[in-house]
């Protein structure tokens, strides 16, 4: 019995330094500058000492290793716990990393940043979202699994942890994303629920009322509640329940402290984002008996936490399972291992220009959600990587495709194969458009696969966030949005886009596409596809386009003309298509369905004398990459610039236009053609506005445009 005794008290104090050793740092690196949230990450210890010290499988000496564990911290305000984590346990981060929390150029900002620091698997601040992701990921592995296992060779087989807060599940986004965590029965999922019923604004019970036992039962969870947070083993006997459960997600409720350790700060608002103090600081030193100066830490807790020689065992383990698997299995092991690392088939290229050449030799008249829908039929049988959904818009959206039967999940929680051996790849998200942003950001983190969503582009609101999460992520994402503009017609000014493209244009790192016809839809969605560190929104329009023809490609110089494409614009037609030899005098912008009423101003004006270059510009945020050099080829200076985009204006005076025929108000509700006419969206209204800007507007010439910028 008393070697029981000591054995249990040896264990207790192993958890006890391994636990305040994370206290410790948090509180000094939020003190250091101060600046940060200490409170949840000294609550938290012991649960880290739990699942870090003794169930997660990863590798510190290789982050990216393809089958570890994922963990997200989904309150990534309580960033201090990972950073902790992730030196003590030896991944590359030094300690002057954390005696550098906050401040610039370092490697631990202040919210979780994934490509920057290692371990990060994906970058949280915004609550709600991290919990999103981990779904996204949980369904990764699970679909991976079923593609790539086979009998006797489990080579995807891992888990994903998510801590969280009250604050990620007060955000509506848990909700979308959890209740499908169980209806995609992702028994890997194990969230770590910190219970400590503190915010910003104090005490959560006012407004914070929900039974969030229940609420998870409901979404068919398996909820482990009662747990305290401050106990380790208990923690540890939770997480061991949770990975044996074969069907349902789990949320573990642990009830915790928050400043857990401080004498006047714990339990209480004051914890949650301010430095404890000076003061604050040596007093919680003497609760703790932590005899340590800042940023010191004892040989013993390193030796507790240390997981490289472990990580590396494990990691060495399945490499030999790997080798073995890859003998019997060379063809499946070496797409696995081309998905995992995001390359493309090495016959890609011929891939994209087949697509695009039978595009152009069809020339057909179809709204560009059924182009996008007509690549999609190609692409996606050529990458099975490529996973699909739709936010309940699956009709309208047209991203569903022969090679995508649906996602079903079976009762015993497998997913459903078809005959033919398939797994579904095409989701249905339900009216869930952020849920549906957040978890294909946690697929694309995962590996494996290349998501892509579908839903209304004035529905890109609800996404935003997420958006603009993968933008900051560099993570190959690809948002469809279809019924671009007040061409949708009788639905009115709720779906109608107006401001939508300009603002999507707006986020860093996001390229933006509005194609005219079926060649500059295949082209986009090929450019999306190769984008490996960025995010795409594709704008789609509801009603039907006129093929735009394409000279270049009738001169048998295809490839000159998707590179001319893919750029983001591109001389679309020269005076000399309508039959004049002069120099253009004007150069007309378009994008999108506006494409053809340019193309049509071109032609009525030309009777005229008067010679107009319309220039398709599909991408503004791809055009905006390129040279000096080509952006002077496409618009040449000291020719003045109109631009026909159905939308918000502001965005394109900075490419000195003299005048935008844009809309700046909503629109209404009647059919399409009656609305373009309305609003002036049409080739006589654009070729007045032409004649005006160069002066030879007719007295019964009334252009709508809006208020002219400066001409270059």
């Amino acid at each position: 019995m008393d070697a029981i005794a000591s054995s249990a008290s040896s264990s207790a104090a192993r958890t006890t330094l391994m636990a305040n050793a994370i206290r410790a740092l948090a509180m000094d690196a939020v003190q250091q500058a101060n600046s940060g949230h200490p409170g949840a990450p000294m609550g938290m210890a012991e649960m880290a000492v739990a699942l870090w010290g003794r169930h997660l499988r990863h590798n510190p000496s290789n982050p990216r290793w393809s089958e570890r564990d994922r963990f997200v911290l989904s309150n990534g305000h309580a960033s201090m716990i990972l950073y902790a984590l992730l030196h003590l346990t030896g991944y590359d981060l030094a300690l002057s990393e954390l005696r550098n929390f906050r401040q610039l150029g370092s490697l631990t900002p202040g919210h979780p940043e994934h490509g920057l620091t290692p371990g990060v698997e994906t970058t949280t601040g915004p609550l709600g979202q991290g919990l999103a992701n981990a779904v996204g990921m949980a369904l990764a592995e699970k679909l991976l699994a079923r593609e790539f296992n086979r009998e006797g060779h489990a080579i995807v087989d891992h888990r994903t942890w998510v801590f969280a807060g009250d604050g990620c599940l007060m955000e509506g986004i848990s909700h979308e994303a959890c209740a499908l965590a169980g209806a995609w029965k992702l028994n890997k999922l194990v969230v770590l629920y910190d219970d400590n019923g503190i915010s910003i604004d104090g005490q959560v019970a006012p407004w914070f009322v929900d039974d969030t036992a229940k609420r998870f039962e409901a979404y068919r969870w398996n909820v482990i509640a009662g747990v305290d947070g401050h106990d380790a083993d208990a923690v540890d006997a939770a997480i061991a329940r949770a990975k044996e459960e074969p069907e349902r997600p789990t949320l573990i409720v642990c009830r915790t402290t928050i400043g857990k350790g401080s004498p006047n700060r714990a339990g209480s608002a004051k914890a949650h984002g301010e430095a404890l103090g000076h003061d604050e600081v040596k007093l919680t030193r003497t609760a703790l008996a932590w005899a340590h100066e800042p940023f010191v830490l004892p040989e013993q807790a390193y030796a507790e936490w240390d997981a490289k020689a472990k990580g590396e065992e494990a990691e060495g383990a399945w490499q030999a399972r790997f080798a073995v698997y890859k003998a019997a299995h060379p063809e499946l092991a070496a797409e696995y291992v081309r998905r995992m690392e995001s390359e493309l088939p090495g016959d890609w290229a011929d891939t994209v220009r087949t697509v695009a050449l039978a595009a152009h030799e069809k020339a057909e008249t179809v709204a560009t959600r059924k182009a996008s829908q007509i690549a999609l039929e190609t692409y996606t049988k050529k990458l099975p990587e490529l996973l699909g959904g739709s936010a309940d818009l699956t009709g309208s959206n047209l991203t569903q495709t022969g090679s995508t039967p649906p996602l079903r999940i079976d009762a015993r929680g497998d997913v459903v194969v078809t005959a033919d051996g398939r797994i579904g790849r095409h989701i249905n998200y339900g009216v869930r458009e952020f849920g549906m942003a957040a978890i294909m950001n946690g697929v694309a983190l995962h590996g494996g696969y290349v998501p892509y969503g579908g839903t209304f582009l004035t529905f890109s609101d609800y996404s935003r966030n997420a958006i603009r999460m993968a933008a900051l992520m560099k993570q190959r994402v690809v948002h469809v949005f279809t019924h671009d503009s007040i061409g949708l017609g009788e639905d009115g000014p709720t779906h109608q886009s107006i401001e939508h493209a300009a603002s999507l244009r707006l986020i860093p790192n996001l390229d933006v596409w509005r194609p005219c016809d079926t060649v500059e839809t295949a082209v986009a969605w090929a450019a999306a596809l190769e984008s490996r560190t960025r995010p795409t929104a594709l704008l789609l329009s509801r009603q039907n386009v006129p093929y735009a023809p394409k000279p270049a490609f009738d001169a048998a110089d295809a490839e000159s003309a998707l590179e001319h494409i893919a750029r983001g614009a591109y001389v679309l037609a020269e005076p000399s298509e309508v039959g004049l030899t002069r120099k253009p005098q004007a150069v007309l912008i378009a994008t999108g369905s506006e494409v053809q009423l340019a193309l049509n101003a071109q032609q009525e004006l030309a009777t005229e004398g008067i010679a107009v270059r319309v220039v398709s510009m599909p991408s503004t945020t791809a055009f905006d990459r390129q040279t000096t050099a080509y952006k002077l080829r496409v618009l040449p200076p000291r020719v003045p610039r109109i631009a026909v985009e159905m939308g918000a204006t502001d965005g394109w005076w900075k490419y000195g236009c003299a005048a935008v025929v844009g809309i700046d108000r909503y629109g209404e509700s009647a059919p399409a053609p009656q609305l373009f006419k309305h609003f002036g969206f049409t080739a006589q209204n654009v070729a007045d506005t032409v004649r005006c800007v160069l002066g030879r507007a007719t007295r019964a010439a009334s252009p709508s445009f809006a208020t002219p910028g400066t001409t270059p």
